[in-house]
C-alpha cells in the first residue's frame, strides 16, 4: 500500500508514538494548576459495538478544539465516558441467555481501545460508565432530592407504549407515530408511572435561551422554543350541568363564534361528563382513539370523527349552550383536554363541523370568502363582528377586552399555556438504574436510605429472565423485590421500574469533574472550578431530548444551591452525518462504510484530516465524494519536506517564508476559533508548498526551520501522529517528554502581517483595465494619479467626468 509513500508509513507512526503518548499521560486535566480552566466535552457514546463513521466525524471535531486550546496553554479537561444502560445491551442479552453487563462492558473495552488508536486526547482518569453502581447511586440519590422537592412523582395516565420494547416510552422518544428506538407503532396504554415536574421549569428554560443565543445553533434553541411551546390566552369556564369546565384558549376574543364543545375522548373528564344515554357509544369510541398515536390523531389529514356526550355547555359571554362532543382531535395532555370550538376561524374545527353539520359563525372580518361555503378556515386578523361588546374591534383589543369582562363575571383570567408536558421517566425494562422506592401498604412510598444506596440491580438475572412481559422483569425476581419497609420494618416491594436513561446522561458532565468523588454526585468545588462546560459537541438529534433535560437538571440544582450556574453548556456545536452516494449508511442499502477498514487502508491521521477537511462541521458528509488515499500523500508529503527542511545547514533567514508563515499562523488561529475547521486544511496545504518550493531554493534553513515547527504544532490538532513524526525529525526527543502534544502554539510578529502592498483594481466606466500594486498607505491624489497614469487608461484624450477612489483597493473612472 505505501511504496509511494516509503517516506512514511502511517502505521508504522501509529505503532511507535501511541504506547509513548500513554506513558507520558500529556492530555491529563490539572497539568497547569495556575493556567485558565477550559472544558471540552463530547456527547458520550453508548456501547453498541466498535467505533463508526459518525463516531469518528464528531470525535475528531471536539479533538481539534480540545488540542488547539491545550496548544495554547489552557489546562484542559477533555474527559471519557460511556452511556451505558440501554435497550440495546438488554435485547442482545436475551438473545445470548447472558447478563447485559457482559455485553456492555465487553463493547466498551472495545471501543476505549479504538478511541485510543484513534488519537483522541481523553483524560483517561475521568473514565466513567452509568452503569457502574459508583455512578448510578448518584442517579438514585439525585432522584430522591428531585422527589423532596416536588419534582418526583407517581401517577396514573395514559402514557405511549411500544409493543415490541414492552416499555413506555417519553412524548420526546415518539417520532412520527413511532417508537424512535424500534420503529414499532405506539400505542397508548393506562399506567402508574414516575415523572419529573419538568414543567415547573418552563418558563426558565425559555428565558435562558437568552444566554445561549449567538453560541448554540439557531436552529437548536428554535427546536426547544417549539417543543416547551408557550402560548399566552385566557382559561374560560364553561358550565357543563352542575360543574364549570375551563378550557384553554389564545383566542379569547372569538368566544362568540364557538358553536360546539369537545373534549378529548381518553380524558377523565369525557368519562366524567358522559350521559347515560351516551355512554355505549363513548366507551367503544373511546377504546378505538386510544388505539392511535398523537401524530395521528393530530394530522390535518385524518378524517375528523367524534361522538356526541349527551350533554351541553353553556358559553360565559352570550349564554349560548353548545353540544359537547368526545373527539380524538383534542389531547387529555394539551391545556385542560377541552376546547371551546370556533369553526369558522381554525380549520379543524372546521373539519369537525362541517362532518357533524354543525353551525359556522364568522367573528372576525377577515374581508375572505365565508368558511361555511369554502370549507377553508380564516385564521388572518381583522374586526370582530357578532360579537356584542366586542364588535368592531381588532384582535389585540379585542383580546384585552374580553378577558376583561370574563374577569367581570369571574368565569375566567388572562392565563399562559405550555406545549411541554411532564417528564415520563419510569421504564419497563430491567438494564437501568432502578427507582430507590420501597411500597409499604402501611407508609405508602418510602425513599430508600441515603446510606442504602445504591439499589443494586441483581446480578443473577440473564437472558429469558429480561423477556418483555408487561412489566419490568424486576418484578419476577421475588428475592430482590420483596424486602422490609425503610420507614416501619413491616413487609414492604421495591419499584421495579428503572430510569429513562436520559436521567443518567442529564448530569453526567458534572461528574466528570471529579469522577472518583465518593461524599456526593460531585465535588462542588471542582464543578465550580471547570463548569460550565465550554465547548460541547454532538449531533441535534439530541436538540431536545438530552440538551433540554440538561438543562432542567442544571436549573435544580442551581436551585439546590449545589452549581453556581444555570445553563451547563456555554457553547455548542453540532456536527452533520457521514453518509454515503448521497443517503445514510444502512445494511439494506449495502452502502456502509467500515470505519475499522478505513483505518487499516489509510491510517488514522488520513481519515481524521479527510473527515474534517469534507465540509463545516454542521454539514453532512458523503463518503463517496472524499478522497483519504490523496490526504495520505499529502501527509507522506509533509513528512518528507520536514525530513529535507531537518537536513538544511544555517541560520540565514529568508523574509517571505516568515512572512507566509506568520500570516498562516494569524489566519488558522482564527479559523479554528470561528470553527471553520475544514478551511484550516487549506492553509495547511498553502504553507506546505511554500516551505517545500523554499526549500528547493536552498535558502532561509532558519526560517524553514521554524515555519515547519509551527506546522507541526498547528497539525497536531488535525494529524497527531504524523505532527508526532514531523517534530521528531526535526530533532526533538519525544520519549524523553519534548513532544509536539506538550508544545506551544505559535507566536506571530504583527509587523510581518502588515502587507508590503496591496493590489488596487483600476476601471473605467466599470471595467477591469488595470491592476496596480501600491504601498497600503497610499493617499487618495497618489493613487488617483497613479490611475490615470497607467497605460492601459486610454480616454481618448478626453478628461474624466469624476474619478472615485477607495484607497488603497479600487479606482474607478467615469469617462466624459
Amino acid at each position: 500500500m505505501f511504496e509511494e509513500h516509503e517516506s512514511y508509513d502511517p502505521h508504522a507512526a501509529q505503532d511507535t508514538w501511541l504506547p509513548v503518548w500513554n506513558e507520558l499521560d500529556l492530555n491529563r486535566a490539572g497539568r497547569r494548576p495556575e493556567a485558565e480552566k477550559r472544558y471540552v466535552l463530547d456527547m458520550f457514546p453508548y456501547p453498541s459495538g466498535d467505533l463508526h463513521m459518525g463516531h469518528a466525524e464528531a470525535w475528531a471535531i471536539a479533538d481539534i478544539v480540545a488540542r488547539f486550546w491545550m496548544r495554547q496553554g489552557y489546562d484542559v479537561l477533555h474527559p471519557a465516558g460511556w452511556d451505558s444502560f440501554g435497550l440495546p445491551a438488554e435485547n442482545a442479552a436475551i438473545k445470548r441467555g447472558e447478563h447485559p453487563a457482559e455485553w456492555t462492558y465487553a463493547n466498551i473495552d472495545v471501543q476505549a481501545e479504538s478511541f485510543r488508536r484513534y488519537a483522541i486526547s481523553f483524560d483517561w482518569s475521568t473514565r466513567l460508565h452509568t452503569s457502574d453502581p459508583e455512578y448510578y447511586r448518584w442517579t438514585q440519590w439525585l432522584f430522591l432530592r428531585f422527589r423532596e422537592r416536588g419534582l418526583a412523582y407517581r401517577k396514573n395516565s395514559a402514557v405511549n407504549w411500544c409493543p415490541n420494547d414492552q416499555t413506555v416510552l417519553a412524548n420526546e422518544q415518539v417520532v412520527a407515530g413511532k417508537c424512535e428506538r424500534c420503529g414499532a407503532e405506539v400505542t397508548k396504554r393506562e399506567l402508574t408511572q414516575w415523572y419529573f415536574k419538568i414543567t415547573d421549569y418552563a418558563d426558565r428554560l425559555l428565558d435562558d435561551m437568552q444566554q445561549l443565543e449567538g453560541k448554540w445553533p439557531e436552529r437548536v434553541l428554535l427546536m426547544q422554543k417549539n417543543w416547551i411551546g408557550r402560548s399566552v390566552g385566557a382559561h374560560v369556564d364553561f358550565t357543563i350541568g352542575s360543574r364549570a369546565v375551563t378550557v384553554f384558549t389564545t383566542r379569547p376574543d372569538t368566544l362568540y363564534g364557538a358553536t360546539f364543545f369537545v373534549v378529548a375522548a381518553d380524558a377523565a373528564l369525557a368519562d366524567e361528563l358522559c350521559a347515560p344515554s351516551a355512554r355505549a357509544a363513548f366507551e367503544a369510541y373511546r377504546a378505538e382513539t386510544r388505539k392511535l398515536s398523537d401524530i395521528d390523531r393530530q394530522s390535518s389529514e385524518r378524517p375528523k370523527t367524534g361522538v356526541p356526550l349527551g350533554v351541553t355547555a353553556v358559553n360565559p359571554l352570550n349564554g349560548e349552550e353548545l353540544p359537547v362532543f368526545a373527539a380524538d382531535y383534542v389531547l387529555a395532555d394539551y391545556g385542560t383536554g377541552a376546547i371551546m370550538a370556533v369553526p369558522a376561524h381554525d380549520q379543524r374545527d372546521l373539519d369537525f363541523a362541517r362532518a357533524f353539520d354543525l353551525p359556522v359563525r364568522v367573528v372576525v372580518d377577515t374581508g375572505d370568502e365565508d368558511p361555511a361555503v369554502t370549507g377553508v378556515a380564516t385564521a388572518g386578523d381583522g374586526a370582530l363582528v357578532n360579537s356584542g361588546p366586542l364588535d368592531g374591534l381588532r384582535k389585540a383589543d379585542a383580546i384585552e377586552r374580553a378577558i376583561e369582562i370574563l374577569a367581570e363575571r369571574s368565569t375566567g383570567s388572562k392565563a399562559i399555556n405550555y406545549r411541554l408536558r411532564d417528564w415520563l421517566l419510569s421504564r419497563q425494562r430491567f438494564w437501568g438504574a432502578p427507582i430507590p422506592i420501597v411500597h409499604c401498604e402501611s407508609c405508602g412510598e418510602v425513599p430508600v436510605p441515603d446510606d442504602q444506596l445504591p439499589v443494586r440491580l441483581p446480578s443473577d438475572m440473564k437472558g429469558a429472565d429480561l423477556q418483555p412481559k408487561g412489566q419490568s422483569p424486576l418484578a419476577s425476581n421475588e428475592a430482590w423485590v420483596n424486602v422490609p419497609c425503610p420507614s416501619c420494618g413491616g413487609p414492604g416491594r421495591r419499584d421495579t421500574d428503572t430510569m429513562d436513561t436520559f436521567v443518567d446522561s442529564s448530569w453526567y458532565y458534572l461528574r466528570y469533574c471529579s469522577p472518583d468523588y465518593t461524599a456526593g454526585p460531585f465535588d462542588p468545588d471542582a464543578v465550580r472550578e471547570w463548569m460550565p462546560v465550554d465547548q460541547y459537541v454532538g449531533g441535534v438529534e439530541h436538540a431536545i431530548l438530552h440538551l433540554l433535560y440538561s438543562r432542567f437538571f442544571t436549573k435544580v440544582l442551581h436551585d439546590m444551591g449545589m452549581v453556581d450556574f444555570v445553563e451547563p453548556f456555554t457553547s455548542l456545536m453540532n456536527q452533520g452525518q457521514v453518509i454515503n452516494q448521497g443517503k445514510a449508511m444502512s445494511k439494506s442499502l449495502g452502502n456502509g462504510v467500515d470505519l475499522g477498514g478505513q483505518l487499516a487502508s489509510f491510517g488514522v491521521d488520513a481519515i481524521r484530516i479527510t473527515i474534517v477537511f469534507a465540509g463545516p462541521p454542521e454539514e453532512d458528509i458523503d463518503w463517496a465524494d472524499v478522497s483519504p488515499g490523496s490526504t495520505l500523500k499529502w501527509l507522506a508529503r509533509v513528512v518528507r519536506v520536514a525530513t529535507d527542511i531537518a537536513g538544511m545547514a544555517g541560520s540565514d533567514r529568508d523574509a517571505a517564508v516568515d512572512k507566509a508563515v506568520a500570516k498562516a499562523v494569524d489566519e488558522v488561529t482564527r479559523l479554528i476559533e470561528a470553527h471553520r475547521l475544514n478551511v484550516v486544511i487549506a492553509r495547511f496545504h498553502e504553507l506546505t508548498t511554500t516551505l517545500r518550493r523554499a526549500a528547493d531554493a536552498g535558502t532561509g534553513a532558519a526560517s524553514l526551520r521554524d515555519g515547519m515547527h509551527a506546522l507541526a504544532i498547528m497539525l497536531s490538532c488535525y494529524a497527531p501522529y504524523t505532527a508526532e513524526e514531523v517534530w521528531s525529525r526535526l530533532g526533538h526527543d519525544v520519549r524523553a517528554g519534548d513532544s509536539v502534544h506538550d508544545s506551544t502554539w505559535p507566536t506571530v510578529d504583527p509587523a510581518l502581517l502588515i502587507d508590503d502592498t496591496v493590489t488596487c483594481i483600476v476601471q473605467v466606466a466599470g471595467k477591469l483595465k488595470d491592476k496596480l500594486e501600491v504601498p497600503p498607505g497610499i493617499s487618495e491624489d497618489e493613487l488617483r494619479a497613479l490611475a490615470l497614469a497607467s497605460p492601459k487608461v486610454d480616454l481618448g484624450g478626453v478628461e474624466p467626468r469624476n474619478v472615485i477612489v477607495r484607497a488603497p483597493k479600487l479606482v474607478n473612472i467615469v469617462p466624459g
